[in-house]
């Protein structure tokens, strides 16, 4: 398993779209020639499958953006910001990747960042 995104949350990625490092594209399915790829990912934690869309501007910088399920996954693992969200390919040789995701709740000891633990939160009313 490779770690393709990880990303600390901030108030847009929580409450909009989740913006996505340029350098992390080349990761993701081909978007032939389009502006929008649609791919699935396994929730690390629950074994969950959740369908993610990537879209990109049509001009200039590309500045890409997950929509669709986005908000849907925040919503279900009650994700704030200042969390963490990582993508990785789970199996690189598979002739259509296969990607998980996993959220982690950030860890304050006496207000001091610690780390991140990982959130598992079943989905349970998904739209």
């Amino acid at each position: 398993m490779m770690t393709t995104c990880s990303k600390i949350l901030s108030k847009t990625d929580t409450s909009k779209a989740l913006s996505v490092p340029t350098k992390y594209l080349k990761s993701l399915p081909s978007f032939k020639g389009g502006h929008a790829v649609s791919f699935q990912a396994m929730d690390e934690s629950t074994g969950f499958v959740w369908t993610f869309q990537c879209s990109t501007r049509k001009k200039g910088h590309p500045k890409p953006v997950l929509s669709r399920g986005w908000l849907a996954f925040v919503r279900s693992k009650k994700l704030k910001v200042g969390d963490k969200i990582k993508f990785s390919v789970l199996d690189p040789t598979a002739a259509v990747p296969f990607y998980g995701v996993r959220a982690e709740k950030e860890v304050k000891i006496f207000g001091a960042i610690f780390g991140y633990s990982p959130i598992i939160i079943a989905p349970s009313n998904i739209p």
